[in-house]
């Protein structure tokens, strides 16, 4: 499996890259929505707080076998809205994302 992580956070992005080590899964950081739409992978893990996020990721999401859950604050209503919108249907608080996390990985 190969993931990709749309994060500018450099703590989720650490959490990420461990928790992905110690399943031995490799992924990729990526700082920039436009970056996205030039990678492959099975698995997106997307924070939704960064601009753009939301539509890159439902695009990249269409083609057949790929699989995309976004993270957010609790809190911000506007951005679950937006993803929900743009067609994004995992979605998770970050405390709930960093819990399962390691369950994501391994699926």
């Amino acid at each position: 499996m190969k993931v990709i992580a749309l994060v500018t956070d450099l703590i989720f992005a650490s959490r990420i890259s461990g928790a992905a080590r110690a399943e031995g899964v490799s992924v990729q950081i990526l700082r920039k929505a436009e970056q996205l739409l030039q990678v492959e992978g099975n698995l997106l893990l997307v924070d939704l707080n960064l601009e753009g996020a939301a539509g890159a990721a439902a695009e990249w999401g269409k083609k057949e076998g790929r699989r995309v859950v976004g993270f957010v604050s609790h809190m911000d209503g506007a951005a679950i809205a937006g993803a929900r919108e743009a067609g994004l249907e995992e979605i998770m608080a970050r405390s709930r994302f960093i819990e399962k996390l390691p369950e994501l990985l391994r699926a």
